[in-house]
């Protein structure tokens, strides 16, 4: 229902526009369109090193969020001893909090710079998995307040991913560069269930599954650190903003 709800936006608000600056499709059949033109971007974001490195560090990073996001009920109800109405009410409150989440990274942003809110971001979320591990059981207060900062963290980061990323896209390039951007972050999306269930499987319990997802975290800002936004703006052509 919620996102039902706000697909109205869209639908009655947007409307297509002539495309400018586009890069021709190749001829032949849709598949081979597909991966003809999937294959042109890889070679030429190759080109792009500072783009390339963001988007691999974002891959590491988003896996290890979606992961948390995915496992929080199943942490909550075979770890925690939550009912099935604690559970539902906590992702719905994470959902609400993202929203305002999403506008004080903004402005945090504005302040410090999108990478380094990205980078403060990402070692939130080291702490969140961290205090997960250590979250007593049946407590809900302990619980909601998680919720509360995954919800605070979720927004913010995801929103200004997406920000920095299109500062690094070639002009004419960014339905290509955004589609590879969603495609790798849906690729990749097992890497960290499969961490999660096969540390629960070595240790038996899912306190050090949860903690373990802070590697995703750890790897992605290591990458994230070495990118050189200044020089990855240039190079894609764009203008360069005040701060970064």
């Amino acid at each position: 229902m919620w996102w039902g709800a706000f697909t109205f936006i869209p639908f009655v608000k947007l409307r297509n526009r002539p495309p400018t600056h586009v890069v021709p499709v190749r001829s032949g059949s849709l598949v081979r369109q597909s991966f003809g033109q999937l294959a042109a971007t890889l070679r030429h974001m190759r080109t792009y090193p500072m783009t390339l490195l963001f988007l691999v560090a974002y891959l590491f990073f988003n896996d290890g969020i979606q992961t948390v996001i995915s496992v929080s009920s199943t942490y909550g109800e075979k770890q925690l001893g939550f009912e099935t109405q604690v559970l539902i009410a906590t992702i719905l409150l994470v959902q609400f909090i993202a929203f305002f989440g999403a506008l004080a990274f903004g402005r945090f942003a504005r302040r410090f710079g999108t990478k380094r809110t990205i980078m403060g971001g990402l070692v939130f979320w080291m702490l969140i998995v961290v205090a997960g591990f250590l979250l007593p059981a049946r407590q809900i207060v302990p619980f909601l307040a998680m919720g509360v900062a995954i919800g605070v963290v979720l927004g913010g980061t995801q929103a200004l991913s997406r920000s920095a990323f299109s500062q690094l896209i070639p002009e004419g390039r960014e339905a290509e560069y955004f589609s590879l951007y969603q495609a790798g972050e849906r690729g990749t999306s097992w890497l960290g269930t499969l961490v999660f269930g096969l540390v629960h499987q070595i240790t038996g319990s899912y306190r050090p599954a949860i903690v373990a997802l802070g590697l995703f975290f750890l790897i992605g800002l290591v990458l994230l650190s070495r990118v050189d936004m200044r020089r990855g703006i240039t190079e894609a052509g764009n203008t360069q903003p005040a701060l970064i």
